[in-house]
């Protein structure tokens, strides 16, 4: 097992991307705080997933929500070795100036604080360990190649891209990895507000033309690169943007 005995915590894991980390997480031998807005559907995936997980419900917009979620961790398996900061929302796909300030907020506070705030909570933690860590941010080719229509939203993926080469710096004297993962777009909850389209053959055609592999990403296209990240195997690896695209950024 690749991540055998490994204490995680995946953020927006009642579904989607998240759901498809935490799984392959348990699969490969490590235990699983499921964390998630929607308290039904962390506790459903970590009911799923038996022993190896526990369900919390929390909002990564709030610092003790988060700080909550790494104590689960802490007081049910004694420590932490891996985060994954995928947690995230976006805007519907259009003009900026017809994107309000609240959504303006909302993305901004999802996809880049929570970060400031798992950060607060988790890295004294792995400092106090002292056997280093693994930080996944999932970032997105939006913050490396953006479309049009999107236009707050990329600005908050290339905020996490960023972030996460500048932590990786910083932390990584106390071996601490900070990697960010880049999906092209998935099938996932947000698929329509992304498109800013209606999720029809014809539309998804359109998106698809851009992707030389030809189709969407999937939680297990994800997942498997968040298992690489998290294992030994890629000990020297990090502050890295890491697209899991289909040739999109090529």
């Amino acid at each position: 097992m690749r991540l055998k005995d490994k204490i995680t915590l995946v953020t927006g894991a009642g579904g989607g991307f998240g759901e498809g980390i935490a799984r392959a997480y348990v699969r490969e031998g490590a235990r699983v705080v499921v964390a998630d807005l929607n308290g039904t559907a962390a506790r459903r995936v970590a009911g799923e997933l038996g022993e190896a997980a526990i369900a919390i419900e929390g909002d990564v917009r709030l610092g003790a929500d988060v700080q909550a979620m790494v104590e689960a961790a802490v007081q049910r398996w004694g420590g932490l070795d891996v985060v994954v900061n995928n947690a995230g929302t976006t805007h519907k796909n259009q003009p900026m100036l017809e994107v309000d300030e609240a959504g303006f907020d909302l993305v901004f506070d999802v996809n880049v604080k929570s970060i400031y705030w798992m950060m607060q909570a988790a890295l004294p933690v792995l400092r106090r360990q002292g056997r280093g860590g693994s930080i996944i941010n999932i970032g997105s080719t939006a913050g490396i190649r953006p479309r049009p229509g999107l236009v707050w939203y990329n600005g908050t993926k290339a905020a996490v891209n960023i972030m996460s080469q500048c932590m990786a710096i910083e932390v990584g004297p106390e071996n601490i990895r900070v990697n960010s993962i880049c999906p092209v777009i998935g099938a996932t909850g947000l698929l329509e507000q992304f498109m800013g389209l209606p999720d029809t053959a014809e539309n998804r055609a359109k998106f698809l033309a851009t992707i030389p592999l030809g189709r969407m990403s999937q939680p297990s296209d994800i997942a498997n690169a968040c298992v690489w990240l998290a294992e030994d195997a890629s000990s020297f690896i990090t502050g890295i943007l890491l697209p899991v695209d289909g040739g999109r950024t090529a």
